[in-house]
């Protein structure tokens, strides 16, 4: 596996809708294997998502190890399963970015967040 010297480190958020809150969380806690696979073959790792109840955001964070981000990110996209777990999980989110259709078309789904401090 080629990797960078240091992992680009990413943060989105999206919001989950109230009523489908305690289905995302439950559906969370028992990801499909073949989704994790395939964020794995993306060289994706430290993968979390956190909530604010508040605002019912949905905050991810997660490295990047690999050499060629925009495509290790169309391997996700192409990918079967991870369509599939996409149509279950898309409509339980309201994207904040205009225009947003879903996961796999549009400008986009989760919002990407501006890195504004580090400490390692």
């Amino acid at each position: 596996m080629a990797s960078t010297s240091e992992p680009k480190r990413i943060a989105q958020v999206i919001k989950v809708k109230a009523e489908y809150l305690e289905e995302y969380k439950k559906i969370h806690a028992a990801v499909w294997p073949s989704v994790l696979a395939a964020l794995g073959r993306a060289h994706i790792v430290d993968y979390s998502i956190w909530f604010e109840d508040e605002s019912r955001l949905l905050i991810a964070t997660m490295k990047y190890t690999g050499i060629d981000y925009e495509a290790d990110m169309k391997r996700i996209a192409d990918d079967p399963e991870t369509q599939r777990w996409w149509t279950l999980t898309d409509g339980m989110q309201e994207s904040l970015i205009p225009g947003a259709v879903g996961s796999a078309e549009g400008p986009g789904w989760w919002k990407p967040l501006e890195e504004v401090f580090r400490l390692d």
